[in-house]
């Protein structure tokens, strides 16, 4: 399966290590190309860095061929509130 997940924290990554080790095709976009250079480290999986609310991000990523697509990113915080 063709899986898209956008962010590479720690629920993205928690994702990414988990559908992996079904023989899964994933592809991980995130902003930070540490985060993402760490990830390939550990995991047989392609990333993509960049902007993943740009559409040509996520047509460069395979959108249109993936089965599945995951966001994984940080709720944005209202301010007074973490």
């Amino acid at each position: 399966m063709k899986i898209l997940i956008l962010g590479a924290g720690q629920v993205g990554s928690t994702v990414a290590e988990s559908l992996v080790s079904e023989a899964n095709d994933i592809t991980v976009v995130d902003s930070d190309g540490d985060k993402l250079r760490q990830l390939q480290d550990r995991l047989d999986l392609r990333t993509l860095t960049g902007n993943a609310a740009h559409p040509s991000v996520l047509e460069q990523a395979g959108i249109a061929d993936a089965d599945m697509t995951g966001t994984a990113r940080r709720a944005p915080t209202i301010r007074g509130m973490p």
